[in-house]
């Protein structure tokens, strides 16, 4: 496979090799004819370039549909470019707003110091990406030592509000003498407001459409000879579009009458079958659609997809006819079809082939998958309709995927199953109540678990074995039967679990928890212990993570403060390395770690931990109600022991708020009730109270443009709330304004780092 990093290039020139006497076709669809534009605001395209690069504008928006040239102008722009120059091109699995400030941070590596420091933090999960990532990016290009322009190629397929947002705050970072070029198919929702404030330049496709002296320059680089008025014919007929006035040259060279051509769409796909498909022979033609499936082509996987032998031999003689086929890598093993080109490719495999498509994917699959690619081969098999096969691959992947912050893709997974397919599949269901769980999703938690609850699914005993451990270990860890409940449930997961089962490891998390809610807290530490261990082995690090916070809480609760250091480092060590920050389950953790850290006297290390585990308690909701009440009783006596009551008293009032929704929780409730027993009413200072998970929900979002209103559409609650809101937020904080409050959030490390 290729480098999953080649869509975030730092190369001065983006583009591919072009072959040594490149065709017409490459000139054009490589957008390397310099002619000039037909709008009666446009210039040629050099000029177009000039006039970006001088304006003191930060943002520039290039907006175009395909055929218009768009990316081989940034291009251009980028091989004449004196600036450091960083190369970002999204496609459509960046619709996410972690992958596609991952692919962000990798393309600026060369434009900040710290920016190849900081790809591994672009993830995590719901506002952590928006509050904790973004800022973080956005830091590191304010910070850039030199100016630069970041390119970033179609940004339209990163479509989701969420991907916006995220930009908006990467953008706010660009400093001045510094540019970043957004390019287009269509106006994003963004560029209105970038416009009204008059920090964006634009090129649309009216400032890219061929004029007279322009069409004439394409024809003549094609050696067709065509008199004045039939080359205006063209430009009539084709409004100026570069891709449909080329081909008219080509057509017009072949004897065509430029007369009876148009320059839309439909022209192009006649002209693609009649000048590039048709004149092939049929084995070549059959290659061309039915490796169209393919979004990148290799002569290994095409020969699995028709079951034939040659297709590297077939790619390079596609290569050397310079059909629209691009190189990915330097050693031309990888290709993808040029886009335009693709699309006509399935419209002809729907034509001819269409019986064979849903095969041809699944063919896909097998080998992707054979090859190590299982992410790869679930975009398959879901064309393909292979649900069954999909499910056991995304059950497989899910935990793994979680943990890598890419919770996002398991979602979309599940979502092109269909809750229809997903609420027939054991597996599945399971999944999907994990995913919710997880992120302290409700009643998306409450909806999956009771999906579960009236399954009653047929198997042979070892596949039924499974899916009750794995209902039970759902039923645990909501804990929605009480302790005792939650401790049955527990012990049978475990037996259930063999000690190479991918999950053993979490139901034996599960039955330290359950052990400590019945008053068992020898027995909890040996399964914690046992969790832990087996968690490494797995390489699961969200369990390590839990099991090491619980190990540190047991020894603190015996005196043995230098123990519980070592779990708890260890239990850190393990958010960091795995890039889990803002995770639930890590809020657990950090907020032991500052307690040992205020035991030996490091208050400034504290109140780093104490931060991390106030943005992590966010999503720690009832869903999960053991952990998220331990997790605020930890916070609530690091609170108390710097003295601050105010909050100490708050993260109480959090947790009498969760013991409503979930009531039974055993020797945790007393132990709540201890420690509210002993804490003193009488402050030593002052104190602010703390966000709420709410306000710190919302926090992010002051970042941004968003008004109260659409700022309520994105949390889905009301005007109202979102206002009551900000006003709580602004007078915990102390300010009066919106960007103080933002600017507040960053030095008290509630926003970036």
């Amino acid at each position: 496979m290729p480098d999953p990093t080649r869509r975030a290039s730092t190369d001065a020139d983006p583009t591919r090799k072009a072959p040594k006497t490149p065709t017409l076709s490459s000139l054009l669809l490589d957008g390397k004819l310099r002619v000039r534009a037909t709008s009666p605001r446009a210039v040629s395209r050099s000029a177009l370039i000039r006039a970006s690069r001088s304006s003191a504008a930060r943002i520039v928006g290039v907006t175009a549909p395909a055929g218009y040239g768009k990316s081989t102008m940034l291009a251009e722009w980028a091989s004449i470019e004196q600036r450091h120059v960083g190369w970002a091109s999204i496609d459509r699995f960046d619709d996410d707003p972690a992958s596609m400030l991952t692919v962000l941070a990798a393309a600026c590596a060369t434009l900040s110091p710290r920016a190849g420091e900081v790809v591994s933090q672009m993830r995590g999960v719901g506002a952590s990406v928006l509050g904790r990532a973004a800022p973080m990016l956005a830091a590191v290009l304010a910070q850039a030592p030199e100016p630069f322009v970041l390119f970033i190629d179609d940004i339209h397929a990163a479509g989701t509000v969420e991907c916006q947002d995220v930009l908006e705050v990467v953008l706010a970072g660009v400093p001045e003498g510094s540019q970043v070029v957004l390019a287009s198919r269509h106006e994003q929702p963004y560029f209105a407001r970038l416009r009204a404030a008059g920090g964006m330049r634009e090129i649309v496709a009216d400032d890219l459409r061929i004029d007279q002296a322009g069409a004439e320059a394409i024809f003549a680089a094609a050696n067709v000879n065509a008199s004045a008025a039939d080359v205006a014919i063209a430009v009539e007929h084709c409004e100026g579009w570069p891709t449909g006035l080329f081909l008219c040259a080509l057509a017009v060279g072949s004897g065509a009458d430029v007369r009876t051509l148009t320059g839309d769409e439909r022209f192009v796909a006649d002209y693609l079958y009649r000048e590039c498909v048709a004149t092939l022979p049929e084995d070549l033609r059959v290659f061309l659609r039915r490796t169209a499936v393919l979004e990148q082509l290799s002569g290994p996987l095409c020969d699995a997809v028709l079951g034939t032998e040659g297709s590297r031999e077939i790619l390079r003689r596609l290569e050397q006819l310079n059909l629209f086929l691009v190189p990915l890598d330097r050693h031309r093993e990888w290709f993808r079809y040029h886009a335009l080109f693709r699309e006509f490719l399935l419209t002809e495999l729907q034509r001819f082939d269409d019986g064979i498509r849903l095969d041809l994917h699944r063919r896909a699959a097998d080998w992707l998958l054979h090859e190590g690619a299982p992410a790869a081969a679930i975009e398959h098999l879901l064309v393909a309709g292979a649900s069954e096969q999909a499910i056991v691959l995304v059950a497989d992947l899910a935990m793994r995927t979680y943990e890598d912050g890419q919770v996002a893709l398991v979602e979309r997974w599940l979502a092109k199953l269909g809750d229809s397919v997903v609420e027939t599949s054991p597996d599945a269901a399971i999944i999907a109540a994990w995913a919710a769980i997880l992120q302290g999703k409700s009643p998306a938690s409450e909806r999956w678990a009771a999906v579960l609850e009236r399954m009653t699914p047929a198997g042979t005993p070892e596949e039924l074995l499974t899916f009750e451990s794995g209902r039970a270990m759902i039923r645990a860890a909501m804990c929605t039967g009480g302790p005792r409940q939650a401790l049955q449930d527990a012990l049978f997961a475990v037996a259930s679990e063999p000690e190479w089962s991918a999950w053993r490891d979490q139901a034996l998390h599960l039955l330290g928890s359950a052990w400590l809610l019945v008053g068992e807290p020898i027995r909890a530490r040996d399964a914690f212990m046992r969790a832990s261990a087996s968690a490494r082995d797995a390489d699961h690090a969200d369990t390590v993570v839990l099991s090491e916070a619980e190990l540190a809480i047991l020894c603190i609760d015996d005196g043995r403060w230098a123990d519980a250091e070592i779990h708890s480092h260890a239990a850190v060590r393990a958010i960091d390395d795995s890039n889990m920050e803002g995770y639930p389950t890590t809020a657990l953790a950090l907020a032991v770690q500052a307690r040992v850290a205020l035991r030996r006297g490091d208050a400034v290390a504290a109140d780093r931990y104490l931060t991390r585990a106030m943005r992590a308690r966010v999503h720690c909701t009832h869903v999960l109600p053991y952990l998220a009440m331990r997790s605020r009783l930890q916070l609530a006596m690091v609170f108390a022991g710097q003295r601050d009551h105010a909050a100490a008293l708050h993260m109480l009032r959090e947790i009498d708020e969760l013991r409503a929704r979930r009531p039974h929780v055993g020797v945790l409730a007393e132990q709540i009730d201890q420690f509210r027993a002993k804490l003193s009413e009488s402050a030593a200072r002052i104190a602010s109270v703390p966000l709420t998970p709410a306000e710190l929900r919302l926090l992010p979002y002051l970042q941004t443009h968003l008004t109260i209103a659409e700022i309520g559409k994105r949390l889905f609650v009301s005007r109202n709330t979102v206002s009551s809101q900000v006003g709580s937020i602004y007078r915990k904080l102390g300010v009066t304004t919106r960007a103080a409050a933002v600017d507040e959030a960053i030095a008290g490390g509630l926003l970036g780092e």
